[in-house]
């Protein structure tokens, strides 16, 4: 049985989306990673990660994926031809009108699987807005927690590995090998940052940047020791950890 939104006639939207039915979102972008990856890296695994955790966990949560939302907000890799991008008042007006049409239906949850992590702060003003203008119950969750929003990154890495690094590549080598060049690749860290105590990638100060400011190729990591056993396993409990989330986004309720 599809649980692609999509795939659903008319009627069977009314029939089988009820008010238990949770809706999945996958946001990807297109946009330059580097030398060493093409720069659908972050909707394939959007895509491929949703697309995992409806066909595993979709019939125990009542999952429902829509079609992957490829252009996102990527104006830090603007400087690199080919990359595409939305701007933050496109992307909200964009994700409050599919918020809109999902409102039409009977469900009342809406999960944004995020694959970009510049997509992360807008992405929770967004939740914030659907869940006053709608009042749908909305969610942000990412396979991969970027490291400069609390997310792990290898120590070889300096906890700096955020686009198109380690543990990124070796996930694309295991989802799309043939497009990987790591014959390209070359380590990419702003190891002076590792010496500031709070402004830094994870650190307590954010800051603005674009992806050359810090090394002209674009990328931020070291994908040179990337391999795709590793990335398989990174994957895998990539899902399983969405799953785990899924279930209780199912049964969430304000804590009453």
């Amino acid at each position: 049985m599809s649980r692609r939104l999509e795939d659903l006639s008319g009627p069977e939207v009314g029939e089988r989306i009820t008010d238990s039915s949770i809706i999945v979102l996958p946001i990807g972008a297109v946009e330059q990673h580097g030398p060493h990856l093409p720069l659908a890296v972050d909707h394939v695994i959007a895509h491929e990660a949703a697309a995992a955790l409806v066909a595993e966990y979709g019939d125990a949560h009542d999952l429902w994926l829509l079609p992957t939302l490829s252009i996102s907000k990527s104006n830090e890799h603007a400087w690199s031809p080919g990359t595409l991008w939305l701007s933050a008042t496109t992307m909200l007006s964009v994700l409050d009108d599919i918020a809109r049409s999902i409102a039409t239906t009977a469900a009342r949850r809406l999960v944004f699987l995020n694959g970009h992590g510049g997509n992360s702060a807008l992405l929770n003003v967004a939740c914030r807005e659907i869940r006053l203008d709608h009042g749908l119950k909305t969610f942000l969750v990412h396979p991969f927690v970027p490291a400069d929003h609390g997310g792990e990154s290898p120590e070889a890495e300096l906890g700096m590995g955020i686009h198109g690094g380690h543990q990124e590549t070796s996930v694309f080598l295991h989802l799309r090998p043939d497009l990987v060049h790591l014959e390209k690749a070359d380590r990419a860290v702003p190891a002076a940052l590792a010496d500031n105590a709070h402004v830094k990638f994870g650190g307590l100060t954010s800051f603005g940047w674009l992806s050359d400011d810090f090394f002209p190729e674009g990328h931020i990591g070291d994908p040179t020791t990337a391999n795709a056993a590793e990335g398989k396993e990174l994957f895998e409990t990539a899902v399983r950890l969405l799953g785990e989330q899924m279930a209780e986004i199912a049964t969430f309720d304000f804590g009453r």
